[in-house]
């Protein structure tokens, strides 16, 4: 496997806490791959590694060959990579067009610029109805961000978040507080986007790493899937392989059987 993301002894420390402890970790182009495991196990420090917001104390990141591991955010975003948080970080007093825009201006790398018009610019509003238009939102164009329902914001995310065509999506509980029938329709759009039928431009699927507790989610998606307990993978592989692994159903399902 030609890895697109490969870590190699990733640790964290928040005083005594050993949040990440030695983790290896690779994603190959166009895979998804799920990070899973009980609360407190270092799943959500792991990804602000990944994205820049949090600095290891050891190890290396790289992406496609390139060391990552001291780059701020913005220049991994500039590299290839989006990020969808698990709280909603979309622009509530903005339209849902405008979260969308200011998406695209990013990704274009334009300056905002004192006045500049981006909502009469054509390439970004091009930009803006596709994307708005993939995830089912283009009816919703004209309403505050902060009206839409939970999954709508989701969607609308995860919009912004593909605005920069990325190599690499880091989604962060994708299906929080989301019902049943929101959890299955963000699953089908994952998919969707998985397949390269949500894109901006030619480029191909982005890779996903996905961390996530809803194991139904998890288990349609995901190509592998590693497990953390404690700060430690304690098992990584195949969706089937990692359901039957008895350490796992120890630490994270609680079963012995």
């Amino acid at each position: 496997m030609t890895a697109l993301l490969s870590v190699t002894g990733l640790t964290r420390r928040y005083g005594a806490l050993v949040a990440v402890d030695q983790v290896d970790f690779a994603v190959a182009a166009g895979e998804v791959h799920a990070v899973i495991g009980p609360n407190g196990a270092g799943k959500s420090s792991f990804l602000a590694m990944l994205s820049g917001e949090a600095r290891p104390d050891a190890g290396t990141i790289r992406l496609a060959g390139e060391d990552i591991t001291r780059m701020a955010a913005a220049a991994r975003a500039r590299r290839g990579i989006g990020r969808a948080f698990q709280t909603t970080a979309v622009l509530r007093d903005f339209t849902v067009r405008r979260n969308a825009l200011l998406a695209a201006v990013a990704a274009r790398g334009r300056g905002f610029g004192i006045g500049r018009a981006v909502d009469r610019d054509p390439e970004l509003l091009a930009d803006a109805r596709t994307l708005l238009a993939h995830v089912g939102l283009d009816a919703a164009a004209d309403r505050p961000a902060g009206t839409l329902a939970h999954g709508q914001q989701r969607r609308l995310e995860l919009a912004m978040a593909l605005a920069g065509s990325p190599r690499l999506l880091l989604l962060d509980e994708p299906t929080a507080g989301a019902g049943p029938e929101e959890s299955r329709a963000m699953v089908a759009l994952l998919q969707t986007i998985r397949r390269g039928e949500i894109r901006l431009g030619d480029g191909p699927p982005p890779a996903m790493v996905l961390v996530e507790h809803d194991l139904d989610a998890v288990f349609a998606l995901a190509d592998r899937i590693t497990v953390l307990a404690q700060g430690r993978v304690i098992a990584c592989g195949p969706s089937d392989a990692v359901r039957r692994d008895r350490a796992v159903r120890q630490a994270y399902l609680g079963d012995d059987e």
